[in-house]
């Protein structure tokens, strides 16, 4: 009888990005449409990517199943 292994959460893997250190980044939400009527700022600080923290990384290795 094969072994019952964890899929991969295609939703999760499509947002998440794990960099070669083993940390996990993501966008901002909010930059994707109607961004003529938000401030510059804001479009600006949406455009770069943030970090997991450590106990987020840890929670979702297991959905990305990749690490």
């Amino acid at each position: 009888m094969a072994k019952k292994t964890q899929k991969t959460h295609k939703g999760t893997k499509k947002v998440l990005n794990v960099r070669q250190s083993g940390s996990i980044t993501t966008g901002h939400p909010g930059h994707r449409h109607n961004t003529g009527s938000k401030n510059a700022a804001f479009n600006r600080n949406k455009r770069s990517k943030s970090s997991l923290s450590k106990a987020d990384t840890n929670r979702l290795k297991r959905a990305i199943d990749t690490l």
